[in-house]
C-alpha cells in the first residue's frame, strides 16, 4: 500500500503538459481586474487596433498589399480592422447595447476571449510576416509597432473577465418578416465573405483570411450564436434555401476574373461530388476510397458522345441525353462493382473499393488501341471536348444580361449550369435522407446486425446507397468533361496533391460534417480554395493540410457543420450524468 501511494505522489510530482499550464494560467487571470474595468480594456484596445490599421506597418513595398501607406487600410490590414470592429461590437453587447444582444445567448465572457484571441492573432501573424519575409523587426515602422501593443490589453481584459456561462434563454416568436430580413443579411455576408477569400491575390492574405475566420467562427460557436441561426434557418428552410440560391447565383456577376470564376464552378463539381459520397460514408457508413472513378466514368462517357475530334465513337449527343447516359452507365457500375464487393465490412471494403479505383485508372490508361481496344485514348485522354450548346445556347460564348452592359463568361455560364445540377443532387440527397430507405441507411450506419435484426435487408439498401452516389458523381462528371475541354487518367485516383480524388473528396465529407448537406458543401469550397491559394508551399501543401486535417479532428471531430446526433456521439463526455431522469430526458433530445 505504501509503494502505491509513494508511486502515486511521483506521478503528481510530475510536470504538467503544455495545454495543462496554459489552462492553469488562464484561470489565475480571470477575475485579476473588476468587470468593468476588463470591458473597458477589451473595447478601448479594440478601437486602438482598427485605428492602428490606418498606419504604416512597413517603409517598404516588398511586402504584399503595400502596408507602407497611411490615411488607410491595405492588404492584411482589412482583416485586422474587421476582427477589431466584430470585438468591438462583442464588447458593446457586454454593456447591454440594445440590438446586440443576439451575439451572445449563452454568455458574453466566451465569445469575448474568442474575437480577443481572433485579433491577436490575425495582426501578429501579419507583423510576423512582415519580419519573416523582410528579414528582422527592423521592417517594422510604429505604426505596425502600435498594431502589435494595441492588441494586448484587448487580450488580457477578455481573459481577465469573470466567466458567466449560462444557458441560452429560450427563443422569442419573432415577426416572420424579421427573420427573413436577418437571413437575407446573412446570405449577403456568406457571400461577402466567399467573394473576398476566392479575390484573394497572394498566399499571405489568404492564410490571414483562413486565420481570422477559423477563430471567429469558433468564436460564435461558442457564444450560442450558430445554434441560434441554425434555429432561425431551420424555422424558415424554404426561404433560407432561396436566398442561399440567390446569393449563389449573384457570385458569377461580383467577379471579372476567369480565373476566379473557374474556380467557383470547379467547386460546384467538387461539392456536388462529395453530397454523393456523403450518401455513401455519411448516411449509410461505407467506406468507399475509389469514389473518384465514379465521376471520371462519367467525364469519359460524355467525352465520347461529346463530338469531340480525338473521341473513338463519332457521334454527337446533346447535352441532356449525354448527361443521362453518364449518370446511367455511372449507376451501372456502381452496381456491377458494389454487388460482390458490399457483403464485406469495413477495412475490407476500404480496400476493395480502393482497388476499384485504381483498376479504373490502369484500365483507361491502357485502352489506346495498343495496350488494349481503342477507346479512351490512354494517358492523352480525349482533348478538344466543345462546349455545352444547351437548347440554342452555346455555353462557351459571352452572354449579355438583357439590355444591360452585363456580361456573362463561359466560367459563369458553367457555373449556372453546375448550380442547377447541386440543387438537383442536394435535392436527391435531402429527399433520400428524410426517405424510408434514408432511415435504414441510417440504421445500417449505426448497427448493421441490429438493422437486420429489425428486418432491414443490408445488402439492398447498401447497394441502392452505393448505386445512388455513383449516379450523382457521374452526373457531376458529364459537366467537368466540358468545362476542363479535356479527360485524362491522371486527377482519378486514390490521393494526388490537388482535388478531385478520393482522398481530398472523402477528407471533404468528414470535414464539412458527415450526413448534412450544407458540411460537404463547405468542405469541398476550403479544400478546393486552399491548394489553389496556397501554391507557394509548393512540395509542402500536403503537410499544411495534414495538420490542418489533425487539429480539427482534434478540436471539432464532428466535422465543422455536424447533424445533431454525431455532435452528441462525439461529446457525451459534455452531457450529464446518467442515471436520473432528467439525464436520460437530455440524453434522448441530444439524439434526436
Amino acid at each position: 500500500m505504501t509503494t502505491k501511494t509513494a508511486y502515486g505522489n511521483r506521478l503528481s510530482d510530475l510536470p504538467r503538459t503544455t495545454v495543462g499550464a496554459i489552462a492553469d494560467l488562464l484561470a489565475r487571470l480571470e477575475g485579476t481586474v473588476p468587470a468593468p474595468v476588463a470591458r473597458a480594456l477589451v473595447a478601448g484596445g479594440a478601437v486602438l487596433t482598427a485605428a492602428s490599421a490606418f498606419l504604416g506597418w512597413t517603409w517598404t513595398a516588398r511586402f504584399p498589399g503595400d502596408l507602407t501607406v497611411s490615411g488607410y487600410p491595405g492588404g492584411l490590414q482589412w482583416l485586422t480592422v474587421a476582427t477589431a470592429v466584430l470585438l468591438l461590437l462583442q464588447a458593446l453587447a457586454a454593456y447591454q447595447v440594445p440590438g446586440l444582444k443576439v451575439l451572445a445567448p449563452t454568455g458574453h465572457t466566451g465569445p469575448l476571449r474568442g474575437l480577443a484571441l481572433t485579433a491577436f492573432a490575425t495582426t501578429w501573424f501579419t507583423l510576423i510576416a512582415i519580419c519573416y519575409e523582410l528579414g528582422g523587426l527592423v521592417n517594422l515602422t510604429t505604426g505596425g509597432v502600435i498594431a502589435g501593443l494595441a492588441v494586448l490589453p484587448a487580450l488580457f481584459g477578455a481573459l481577465a473577465l469573470p466567466t458567466d456561462r449560462r444557458p441560452a434563454p429560450p427563443v422569442a416568436t419573432a415577426n416572420p418578416w424579421v427573420e427573413r430580413a436577418g437571413i437575407v443579411a446573412v446570405a449577403a455576408i456568406g457571400l461577402g465573405v466567399f467573394t473576398y477569400a476566392i479575390d484573394t491575390d497572394y498566399g499571405e492574405l489568404f492564410v490571414g483570411f483562413l486565420v481570422a475566420a477559423g477563430f471567429a467562427a469558433g468564436s460564435y460557436a461558442r457564444s450560442g450564436a450558430t445554434q441560434r441561426l441554425a434555429q432561425l434557418l431551420s424555422r424558415q428552410r424554404p426561404f433560407a434555401s432561396a436566398a442561399a440560391f440567390v446569393a449563389a447565383a449573384l457570385f458569377p456577376l461580383t467577379q471579372t476574373n476567369d480565373h476566379n470564376a473557374n474556380v467557383g464552378v470547379n467547386i460546384l463539381i467538387f461539392a456536388t461530388v462529395a453530397l454523393g459520397l456523403n450518401i455513401v460514408v455519411g448516411l449509410t457508413g461505407l467506406l468507399d476510397l475509389g469514389y473518384v472513378a465514379f465521376l471520371g466514368v462519367g467525364a469519359y462517357t460524355a467525352a465520347l458522345v461529346s463530338g469531340s475530334q480525338f473521341s473513338t465513337i463519332h457521334t454527337q449527343f446533346p447535352f441532356w441525353a449525354a448527361a443521362l447516359l453518364g449518370g446511367a452507365v455511372s449507376l451501372v457500375f456502381g452496381v456491377l462493382i458494389g454487388a460482390p464487393t458490399l457483403r464485406l465490412r469495413g477495412d475490407y471494403l476500404a480496400i476493395v473499393t480502393i482497388g476499384f479505383g485504381e483498376i479504373f485508372h490502369i484500365t483507361v490508361q491502357n485502352l489506346d488501341g495498343s495496350s488494349g481496344p481503342k477507346l479512351t485514348n490512354g494517358p492523352n485522354g480525349i482533348p478538344q471536348i466543345p462546349d455545352i450548346n444547351l437548347f440554342g445556347l452555346n455555353l462557351g460564348s459571352v452572354h449579355h444580361l438583357g439590355d444591360t452592359s452585363i456580361t456573362i463568361g463561359r466560367f459563369a455560364n458553367y457555373f449556372y449550369l453546375m448550380l442547377i445540377v447541386t440543387l438537383i443532387v442536394v435535392a436527391v440527397f435531402s429527399r433520400a435522407g428524410n426517405s424510408r430507405i434514408g432511415r435504414a441507411w441510417i440504421a445500417i450506419r449505426e448497427d448493421e446486425t441490429a438493422a437486420e435484426a429489425m428486418g432491414i435487408n443490408g445488402f439492398r439498401t447498401k447497394l441502392i446507397a452505393f448505386a445512388l452516389g455513383a449516379t450523382l458523381a457521374g452526373l457531376a462528371g458529364t459537366v467537368s468533361a466540358h468545362v476542363t475541354y479535356n479527360v485524362v487518367p491522371d486527377p482519378y485516383v486514390f490521393a494526388g496533391s490537388a482535388p478531385p480524388n478520393s482522398a481530398f473528396l472523402l477528407a471533404a465529407v468528414v470535414l464539412g460534417g458527415m450526413g448534412t448537406v450544407t458540411g460537404p458543401l463547405l468542405g469541398a469550397a476550403l479544400l478546393y480554395l486552399i491548394p489553389d491559394k496556397l501554391v507557394f508551399l509548393q512540395n509542402y501543401q500536403l503537410l499544411a493540410f495534414g495538420v490542418a486535417l489533425v487539429l480539427l479532428m482534434r478540436f471539432r471531430p464532428e466535422g465543422i457543420i455536424a447533424n445533431r446526433r454525431r455532435q452528441a456521439e462525439f461529446h457525451d463526455t459534455d452531457l450529464p450524468a446518467q442515471g436520473t431522469a432528467t439525464d436520460t430526458v437530455g440524453l434522448s433530445k441530444a439524439g434526436a
